[in-house]
């Protein structure tokens, strides 16, 4: 295997390895010896489900979560810089896509070294592909505002971009407060507004659908308080 840092995407949630990443995928990470990982513990467990045999203690984890040292990524591509393949794993989805390995990818370019993204399951893609909106034009915000007259002010911004520009507004929130989220959609935006809620992407509790917000103020939302979701609006 040629030498190369090889973005490993990994599943959305409790789903079969087998139904979201090509089994060439398995034959890359198996000539892998060093991985960036965001958490160590979790990439671990991924590569077991890859295949249960691995010698994992054979392989080296560099970390680049949220506690890493930034600093130290450019020391991390030395084993690529001698001609070892080197893999980045995230804690789900595909790497450097709203995630910290964005910063090592950047330095690997920047160091003139080859990068190979692999195929696997994007929740913003999939989420946009599923819900009608505009997959022309497009843009993620991750995380609004936690103050509530910010959010609203945030929320209000996005929906004129959204209507002057005829572009989809993505972002997300932690679980726990989905349900929060909606309630100021609903209360906030116009009624005329699509929004799609997605979560749970390619797991058994799947479930995703677009209405107008004045659609969405007669329906219940289902109990998503422990399920990853994309929001999005057109």
């Amino acid at each position: 295997m040629s030498p190369a840092l090889y973005l490993i995407p990994v599943e959305l949630g409790d789903t079969s390895q087998e139904r979201v990443l090509p089994a060439y995928n398995r034959e890359v990470i198996l000539g892998i010896r060093h991985f960036i990982v965001e958490e160590v513990r979790s990439a671990r467990r991924f590569l077991k489900r890859v295949d249960r045999d691995i010698d994992i203690d054979s392989l080296t984890f560099y970390p680049m979560g949220k506690h890493a040292d930034a600093t130290l990524f450019a020391s991390y591509l030395r084993p690529l810089e001698a001609g070892e393949a080197m893999g980045v794993i995230s804690e789900a989805g595909c790497p450097a896509v709203a995630d910290p390995g964005a910063d090592v990818v950047a330095i690997a370019q920047k160091k003139g070294l080859r990068v190979v993204p692999l195929v696997g399951p994007s929740s913003m893609i999939l989420a946009v592909m599923a819900s009608g909106l505009n997959g022309q034009s497009f843009a993620f915000h991750g995380y609004l505002p936690i103050d509530a007259t910010e959010r609203v002010k945030r929320l209000k911004q996005l929906e004129v971009r959204a209507q002057q520009e005829h572009q989809t507004q993505l972002f997300i929130e932690t679980p726990y407060r989905n349900a929060k989220l909606f309630e100021t959609l609903c209360s906030t935006l116009r009624p005329q507004t699509r929004i799609c809620v997605a979560a749970g992407i390619t797991t058994d509790e799947e479930w995703i659908q677009t209405k107008t917000v004045a659609e969405w103020r007669r329906q219940r939302l289902p109990d998503l308080s422990k399920i990853p979701a994309i929001f999005l609006m057109g």
